[in-house]
Parts: structure tokens; sequence; C-alpha cells
């Protein structure tokens, strides 16, 4: 899936500015990641394969299995995360430092949703199948 469109990830970069470095938060509002989903429904696992040409960030898990998930390449923090379905959307809670953190995934479609959330703050992006 490519990057086809983002919102409001202009202001997700101002959170805090203590989060994340200056030099970071405006590189990622000029990348446009690739995403690569894989996923067992007989075991649960999933793989999720966020790709760009500055940094790639993999996320192996199981449905409904908490796990401490090692955001270090992102931002550098770890957080207790939990990945599971509500009806046809993908969603993670991120329990640590933030309350409120998290996000969406979900199908429309040829296209990928997701809703990025911290402290009532919402970014979006929306990705279409590559050819």
């Amino acid at each position: 899936m490519l990057l086809e469109e983002r919102e409001t990830l202009s202001r997700w970069k101002t959170i805090d500015p203590t989060d994340i470095n200056f030099a970071l938060r405006k590189i990622v509002c000029l990348l446009k990641p690739t995403k690569d989903i894989t996923h067992d429904p007989a075991t649960g696992a999933m793989k999720i394969r966020t790709l760009t040409t500055f940094k790639n960030f993999h996320m192996d898990f199981t449905i409904g299995q908490e796990f401490t998930e090692d955001l270090g390449p992102v931002d550098g923090r770890t957080c207790q995360t939990t990945v599971s379905w509500e009806g046809d959307k993908l969603v993670c809670v991120q329990r640590g430092e933030k309350e409120g953190r998290g996000w969406t995934h979900w199908l429309d479609g040829d296209k990928l949703h997701l809703e990025m959330r911290v402290q009532g703050i919402v970014a979006k992006q929306v990705f279409k199948k590559a050819d």
C-alpha cells in the first residue's frame, strides 16, 4: 500500500517537542511510507511493515495479546500495546507515557485508512494498493 494522502500530520508533530527531535518531526511530514500487512487468521499472528527511504518500522504481534512494543526506531519510547479487531477495524491501544495513544486501520474499497491518536489529536493517512 502506498501513501496517497494525509491530514493533520503537521499538527501531530507539534504535540510535544520533547517527544521527537525537531529534525525528525520535519522529516516525518515529508515521507511517503509504504505499508505491507500480513495476517494469519489461524494463529492471529500479524506483521505490519512501514517502509520509507528514511527509516523502516516492523511490528509483529498476535491479535488480542498485549506485548511490549519497542518504538525506539520511531520516537525512542516503549509502551504496552494491544491490537484487536473491532468489527472490521484493526484497533491498537498503546499504554505508556501519554493518554489516548493508539491507531486504527481499516479498508474501504482498495484504500487502507490509518487514524493515529494521542491526547485528543487525530492524524489520518490513506494508502492505495500498489500497482
